[in-house]
């Protein structure tokens, strides 16, 4: 980060009448910030935040998002543009590379993903260890930490070419991985990646595929696939991505890092918001059913929340849905599937975009609605939905990590608290407790 400042702003305590001048830094594009890395040593204040919704933790050059706008950047392409013109490979080179690339550079890009996809074979015991019934995403959570007992020469995070090896492999991997999962929790046989296909229909086939036949893939599920990865490519600094990042601070090896950022992720107000959107569907049950639910909706007393509607950052449309709307028509097109539980889906997103309430405050469909929907109609089971958002969101945590590590102002993570406990209190002996 830079230390130029654009001004300085006056901090006055009116308890006391002391005053301080604080540094204010101007980012590219975005708010200010209020510098305050030295506001303890000066005023023996903390700040309080919690859940760091207005507290800048790191600078960063990777991902912009304005939610007012409804806008999303990587390295300052705007989303739909890349969606719409790249594949996911291209979106993962920009992001760990901070360009697009030319031709010469994606073809080396893709060719050494692809060369990387197959995971060292001991690796199976770590699956047959798990119980059948194990959610998959317990199951990434160890296998992608135990990467780091088997790839001893790409831990050493001081060494750029080690790093960047990690990146590669932890990007290349993760499909394989998650494949495992799925094939483990099926009873299945492991499907071997190939290296004649996409980076999405390679994991199509691994996840579908059986030894007994070849697998075809749809070319509109294999775009929808491609197109879900970029959409969920990075998102900032949420919180698996802070977590990423504050695992990274303490020095700890990328698999590691990458594992804690897939914990954070499990959580359903995070990762598991589209797997929420499938249970809401199923609470509803029937589409004569949907206005009796979008009237609960509308009541604060009632604890039946909309979910895939609206989003914390976006105060707008959220752009990522609004190119998955299209792949998810396409897909529901090209399979044909009739499923009781994708006609209610598109018929709650008609009618909810008609109603004033919702509207009015702009609780859009966003993009955990539409690829809920999509995964569902591919055959994907919910429990799998995370972990797909794992998937993609490797080569973020993977740019974010690499992006922390190389900064000269890289502290490790250390958050202050309002303590509200005890003062130190006179120990008492065992007859009076």
């Amino acid at each position: 980060m830079s230390d130029a400042k654009t001004h300085t702003m006056t901090l006055t305590d009116n308890a006391t009448g002391d005053s301080w001048e604080l540094p204010v830094m101007a980012g590219s594009v975005g708010p200010k910030v209020i510098d305050i890395r030295k506001l303890y040593g000066q005023t023996g204040y903390f700040t309080y935040d919690p859940g760091f919704t207005s507290t800048a933790s790191c600078d960063s050059a990777i991902t912009y998002i304005d939610g007012d706008k409804g806008v999303l950047l990587h390295r300052g392409y705007s989303i739909e543009d890349l969606a719409e013109n790249c594949d996911f490979m291209e979106v993962c080179y920009l992001l760990l590379r901070g360009e697009l690339p030319n031709e010469a550079e994606r073809k080396d890009f893709e060719k050494t993903i692809t060369y990387h996809t197959m995971v060292h074979e001991q690796l199976l015991n770590f699956y047959r260890g798990f119980r059948r019934d194990a959610h998959p995403m317990a199951i990434m959570v160890g296998v992608v930490g135990a990467l780091s007992a088997f790839y001893h020469d790409s831990t050493d995070i001081n060494d750029p070419e080690q790093r960047m090896i990690a990146s590669h492999r932890l990007v290349a991997k993760m499909p394989t991985l998650a494949a495992m999962a799925y094939k483990y929790s099926v009873g299945q046989p492991f499907m071997y990646p190939r290296n004649n296909l996409s980076y999405a229909a390679n994991f199509m086939q691994m996840t579908f595929g059986v030894p007994a036949e070849e697998y075809e893939i749809s070319p509109a599920v294999e775009r929808a696939m491609d197109r879900i990865f970029i959409l969920h490519a990075d998102h900032e600094q949420n919180a698996s991505t802070s977590t990423v990042r504050i695992a990274g601070s303490s020095g700890a090896n990328p698999f590691a890092c990458i594992s804690a950022g897939i914990s954070s992720l499990w959580g359903p107000a995070h990762g598991g918001a589209n797997e929420a959107v499938l249970s809401m569907l199923h609470q509803i049950g029937h589409k004569k059913n949907i206005p009796e639910f979008l009237e609960r909706a509308k009541d604060k007393n009632d604890p039946f929340r909309l979910m895939g509607f609206g989003h914390r950052v976006y105060k707008n449309y959220d752009p990522r849905a609004g190119v998955l709307k299209k792949s998810c028509d396409e897909v529901l097109k090209e399979l044909g599937v009739e499923d009781p539980l994708l006609e209610l889906a598109q018929e709650l997103e008609q009618i909810a975009l008609k109603d004033d309430y919702f509207v009015e405050r702009k609780l859009f469909p966003n993009v955990d609605f539409y690829s809920g929907i999509i995964l569902k109609a591919i055959g994907f089971p919910t429990s799998m939905f995370t972990v797909l958002f794992a998937l993609a969101r490797t080569v973020g945590w993977v740019a974010q990590w690499n992006e922390m590590i190389a900064d000269p102002y890289q502290k490790i993570g250390r958050p202050r608290q309002l303590f509200l406990g005890y003062d130190k209190r006179e120990f008492p002996p065992k007859s009076k407790r």
